[in-house]
């Protein structure tokens, strides 16, 4: 059992002197200490200071060595031969698909491609950087197919493109290092693709960033190997401060967009092994920081320390 002042289950109110109990790699109780304790008597305690989170989940992820506190990412490789390909995290290993024809795709692409996913033995997707009109119709299709996850990347399609495609949905994600009008940000909403802000769109057009939470869109935050989900949630409310707003519920939707959302990103949300949440039948994937205050949400994105990250084996 691990105990804290406070947990933040993200699906559920933030708990005061609470404790998350674990077995293996599961979470068998979220609730107050005294509960946990007495459902399960014998446990042994780990007490911790600050605050226990689910583990950040990154949308768009190099293979590097992750910072502090993440405990899930998308990472792109080129061949599942690649030694990043194997994850050390939990989360979704996508295979770049470059092929540049159609002959190209039909002659050896799909095959290789269908050949790697059946032979992998953890989560994998597909990762479309072909420009061919005709393969990524055929990307949708084994998408569908095969129950795969598929990530896109803004710089290198337009949406309409894509949704011409039959790409966009529930099963695909969207990298956005660009600007965003009102009509691509309704579209994603429509086909209930998840939005993965990327450090750029928050230098460049944080109003976009910030629009895409407004509206409504589903949203992640996909570092790119620059810092945390937290730190990218902590930019745009920084820029909502400084424009002299205060709007209400942003801070939970922030901090939710980096955990859950992340997760949902990568269809990892529900079902036993769930991630971003800490919650029964959850992974025991969670992070402490040195986090206090009347305002759980609010000292999150404060930038306290990372105390402890936690990867459920």
């Amino acid at each position: 059992m691990h105990s804290a002042p406070l947990v933040l289950p993200i699906c559920a109110e933030p708990i005061r002197d609470g404790a998350v109990a674990v077995r293996r790699d599961r979470v068998l109780q979220v609730g107050p200490r005294t509960s946990v304790l007495a459902a399960h008597p014998a446990v042994e305690e780990v007490r911790w200071k600050g605050m226990i989170t689910p583990g950040l989940v990154d949308a768009c992820s190099p293979p590097a060595a992750p910072p502090p506190g993440v405990t899930a990412r998308a990472t792109v490789v080129t061949a599942p031969a690649d030694p990043a390909a194997v994850p050390a995290l939990g989360g979704v290993t996508y295979l770049a698909v470059k092929t540049e024809s159609e002959e190209a795709w039909e002659d050896t692409g799909r095959d290789t491609l269908i050949t790697a996913i059946r032979e992998v033995a953890f989560p994998v997707g597909m990762a479309a950087h072909t420009a061919d009109p005709l393969v990524l119709e055929d990307l949708a299709v084994l998408a569908r197919t095969f129950g795969l996850r598929v990530l896109v990347d803004l710089d290198r399609h337009n949406t309409a493109a894509l949704d011409e495609s039959g790409i966009l949905g529930p099963h695909c994600h969207v990298a956005c290092a660009g600007p965003l009008d009102p009509g691509e940000r309704k579209l994603l909403r429509l086909r209930r693709s998840v939005a993965a802000v990327c450090p750029s769109l928050l230098r460049e057009r944080p109003e976009d960033a910030l629009a895409l939470l407004d509206e409504g869109n589903l949203l992640a935050f996909g570092t790119r190997g620059e810092g945390t989900p937290l730190d990218q949630a902590r930019a745009i409310r920084d820029y909502v401060r400084g424009r002299g707003q205060r709007l209400p519920g942003l801070d939970q939707r922030l901090v939710e967009a980096a955990t859950l959302g992340g997760a949902r990103a990568m269809g990892m949300h529900t079902g036993p092994g769930r991630i971003g949440i800490l919650a029964p039948g959850a992974r025991a994937d969670f992070a402490v920081f040195d986090a206090r205050g009347r305002y759980p949400y609010s000292a999150l994105l404060s930038g306290p320390p990372c105390l402890a990250t936690v990867i459920a084996s």
